[in-house]
């Protein structure tokens, strides 16, 4: 094998082009800050209707996940991400033509939250999975740089866009954009035949590891413990994550931070994460993947706390710089672990239901952060809530079997069994 063939294994196109579309994906589920006000102003919205349907949003979001997971089975990768696409600029297209409460909460809220969620990592995890063996935990860490890419990113490019040419404007933008992106990988790059021994660094070194695929059914995995264990860790995810996107800028201007320091702040988390998920990435394959979605939970839960109780600028950087080294961890790891249990075949769907215990997760700890306050009269309650989860999630990682025997004696992986 010559060393320009090294250099072109396909699966790193597939790799470099989910990565784009997840990208965009995340940049416009994740960024909707920009959009308020313009929309609220717009369509005579009050912030507590714009909130429900947002919170709808996230439900649709995460209910279209399993449902794409769903369609990976029966249909291609291809079929899937072409429908997202169509629903995508369809909502758009509708959105921006709505007039009223109703219409806008079908166009964004719904149909909208369900094409994103057909273009998500749920859609492109498994394809990079089957691409790689040796190297799965690095290909699926880098599928998360374009989720963390595009919190990080593209909140001040649709920032910049909406003052130059309007929200509607730059939606019809984004719409553009993902034709130009989704479509052409989606009919060129995605191709789901692999080669046999189908990762670069096994063919290289003559060392071809196998992928196992058992015959079991999802109904098969959800029936045991460590399915549960991870979807735990993704619930507490989603807690977290959403928590601090909805109410931790609010949280340390009510603790005195100025708003800049407090903006500033929160955003290293994204910026750091886009760097960190290249070195978890460079590790992942090295060391026990438990061991490394361990410490992400840990130090992410440590993380929560400590931003309630800075009382400097300093302070703040540093624990947001901290946090961010696993912010973007959870996800690769739960998915390369669920693909070494369970076999890619099943890793659409069954990583689309525990992606909805994200979602509910994300949806409980936006509503306990704001209710929390209004109560109490202190954030302690919900970030110390997601701190407690997050340390329960870093204890069911760490528990987690390294391979499963199932009534029908299919052994999967290699080393104990459960």
């Amino acid at each position: 094998m010559t060393k320009s063939s090294r250099c072109t294994y396909y699966g790193w196109y597939i790799v470099a082009s989910a990565s784009v579309i997840v990208l965009l994906t995340m940049g416009l589920r994740m960024g909707i800050g920009p959009f308020v006000k313009p929309i609220m102003l717009d369509l005579e919205l009050s912030r507590t209707e714009f909130s429900v349907i947002v919170a709808i949003g996230m439900i649709v979001y995460g209910l279209g996940m399993p449902l794409a997971g769903y369609l990976l089975k029966r249909y291609s990768t291809r079929s899937v991400l072409l429908t997202g696409l169509i629903t995508v600029c369809a909502s758009i297209l509708w959105t921006i033509s709505s007039k009223e409460l109703v219409s806008f909460l079908l166009s964004f809220g719904i149909f909208l939250s369900l094409g994103l969620a057909f273009l998500s990592n749920i859609t492109l995890a498994p394809i990079v999975s089957k691409w790689f063996v040796r190297q799965r935990g690095k290909a699926l860490f880098y599928l998360s740089t374009g989720g963390m890419a595009g919190m990080a990113v593209m909140t001040p490019v649709e920032t910049l866009l909406i003052q130059l040419v309007g929200w509607q404007w730059t939606l019809l933008i984004f719409g553009g954009v993902f034709i130009c992106i989704v479509l052409p990988s989606a009919i060129f790059v995605m191709r789901e035949v692999v080669p046999e021994g189908a990762d670069a660094a096994a063919v290289y070194e003559g060392k071809i590891k196998q992928d196992n695929q058992p015959e079991i059914t999802w109904k098969d995995a959800v029936k045991t413990r460590p399915y549960w264990q991870i979807v735990t860790g993704m619930f507490a995810c989603g807690f977290s994550m959403n928590l601090m996107g909805s109410h931790a800028v609010p949280m340390l201007m009510d603790h005195h931070f100025k708003p800049m320091n407090a903006s500033f702040g929160v955003g290293i988390i994204g910026v750091v994460a886009i760097f960190s998920t290249l070195f978890l990435g460079s590790i992942a394959d090295r060391y026990p993947r438990k061991n490394i979605l361990f410490w992400v939970y840990f130090v992410r839960g440590m993380g929560i706390l400590g931003l309630v109780y800075v009382v400097t600028p300093l302070q703040l950087y540093f624990v947001a710089a901290t946090g961010g080294l696993v912010w973007a961890g959870s996800i690769a790891m739960s998915s390369a672990i669920m693909s070494d249990l369970y076999g890619v075949r099943l890793l659409g769907i069954l990583n689309g239901w525990a992606f909805f215990g994200h979602q509910i997760g994300g949806a409980i700890g936006s509503f306990i952060g704001g209710w929390g306050y209004e109560t109490f009269g202190t954030h302690v309650l919900a970030f110390g809530t997601a701190a407690f989860i997050s340390l329960i999630a870093s204890g069911a990682s760490y528990y987690l079997p390294e391979s499963i025997t199932f009534p029908k004696y299919i052994k999967i992986g290699h080393g104990r069994s459960l």
